[in-house]
């Protein structure tokens, strides 16, 4: 087991007995679960459309070399310019340079969990550039020094009071603060920042290929700011996000709505096709797009795995997983995480280093059941678990144990060689530990089945 393995193992045992965080997190996941239930109660043939959104994005990445080229050549008539980025590094890179170039010292940025995949803050900050978050979930987070817990709610593990504190500490709000007077004032910090902003950096939703368009989904308008007040607008997106037409919208923007939120549509919803026009008023002078990689090729080319990338980023998954629910977002160590971030990340960041997520299940399915792309989930992390064994990636004593207990169960003579006490001492002594403190082994009985029914013994 790898360092980052018995990091998730201790983080997670640490996380699952802290009574403060299960009650915030129980909260939040009781709120969602009722406008969640009121969302998909009003959606008609929620399974036919589940599987139009499947079908949609099997084909796109089944022809995902043929869709990328139609975007980029749409959107290079509109005067937008698509940059290519094969991992963070190179992102990061091109994203700096056009920065500099523009002479630009301040960014003001909306959620992006793309960006957050290529410590894009991190990055701009060594080279003393100052990027802001403008999703107020976002910037709770940055004042923190925080990674987002989750994908949708950044700030899902945190509780009005840590919030309030967090405010009194930093801008001198008073503790009793309500959640109406904390929106306003970081209303009021961030507007001018809008303004003072050279460049706009957001993340994408959707890339559209028959329009050459991004498709940006929010609650707060700050994307809308973001995209329109500086004058360089840089969007950074994975090249899974791809659609065929715009006309599939109508299926996913209703379906991220009520998966994400439980909303029937999000307050905006909007889409970009380039730079501002002659004769339109606002919009930046450029737009960019980064197409980025960053391992999704890797897992595109695993057959079985591939459609770990229809995923749209709604996080229903995490909201449903109890271990999710019980471990938290940070423990994952990883920027997507949860059911579907324990799929995709072994591919993206490295089965050796990863692999271990693919056991954080209870393979109870219901990540599965909520998907709103029928993506199967616990079948996926079913495949990542054959494939880190059939690439060697498991510890020695694993082996041998497995291989012990493989050749006991194909013979009788080998299964009852040791009586029932010795199998229970063997049990304490090899696998107390990977069992688990809070919970008892099971007994084995001192004869097996076969033993009592050949003495006449007929168990219960």
């Amino acid at each position: 087991m790898g360092n980052t393995a018995e990091e998730f193992l201790a983080a997670s045992q640490e996380k699952a007995f802290e009574p403060e965080h299960r009650a915030i997190i129980n909260k939040s996941i009781d709120k969602y679960d009722a406008a969640f239930e009121r969302g998909l109660s009003r959606m008609i043939n929620l399974d036919n459309t589940k599987k139009k959104g499947h079908t949609i994005k099997w084909r796109v990445m089944e022809n995902l070399d043929k869709f990328l080229p139609e975007f980029e050549a749409n959107f290079l008539k509109r005067g937008g310019k698509v940059i290519w980025a094969n991992d963070a590094e190179e992102a990061n890179r091109e994203i700096l340079n056009i920065i500099q170039k523009a002479g630009a010292k301040t960014v003001i940025k909306s959620k992006s969990m793309a960006t957050e995949e290529i410590h894009l803050n991190e990055f701009l900050e060594k080279h003393h550039i100052e990027s802001l978050e403008s999703d107020l979930g976002e910037y709770i987070i940055q004042l923190l020094g925080q990674k987002p817990y989750h994908m949708v709610t950044p700030a899902m593990h945190l509780s009005l009071q840590d919030i309030a504190k967090l405010f009194n500490e930093k801008f001198g709000t008073p503790l009793d603060i309500t959640p109406e007077q904390l929106t306003q004032k970081a209303r009021e910090l961030l507007r001018e920042k809008y303004l003072q902003a050279d460049v706009g950096i957001t993340g994408a939703n959707f890339i559209i290929a028959d329009t050459g368009s991004i498709s940006i989904t929010e609650n707060e308008g700050n994307a809308r700011l973001t995209t329109s007040f500086p004058k360089i607008h840089i969007a950074v997106v994975g090249i899974e996000k791809m659609i065929p037409s715009i006309t599939d919208l109508d299926v996913f923007w209703p379906m991220l709505a009520t998966h994400g939120t439980g909303q029937s549509l999000t307050v905006y919803n909007t889409i970009l096709s380039g730079p501002r026009q002659p004769g339109e008023t606002d919009g930046p002078e450029e737009m960019y797009v980064v197409l980025l990689d960053n391992g999704r090729t890797n897992l595109l080319a695993q057959k079985d795995q591939r459609q770990g990338l229809y995923c749209i980023r709604c996080g229903a998954c995490l909201n449903v997983c109890p271990v999710f629910q019980n471990i938290g977002g940070h423990t994952y160590d990883t920027t997507y995480g949860g059911p579907i971030g324990s799929v995709i990340s072994p591919h993206m960041r490295g089965m050796q280093e990863f692999k271990h997520l693919s056991y954080a299940s209870t393979l109870c399915g219901k990540c599965t059941e909520v998907c709103p792309v029928k993506i199967d989930i616990h079948k996926m992390l079913l495949l990542n678990r054959r494939d880190a064994v059939q690439e060697g990636l498991v510890a020695t004593k694993e082996k041998w144990g497995w291989n012990i207990w493989e050749k006991g169960m194909l013979k009788r003579s080998l299964t009852d060689f040791f009586g029932g006490k010795m199998k229970n001492r063997l049990m304490k002594m090899f696998f107390r530990r990977s069992w688990g403190d809070k919970r008892q082994l099971p007994e084995v009985p001192l004869q097996s089945f076969s033993k009592q029914w050949k003495n006449g013994q007929r168990p219960e």
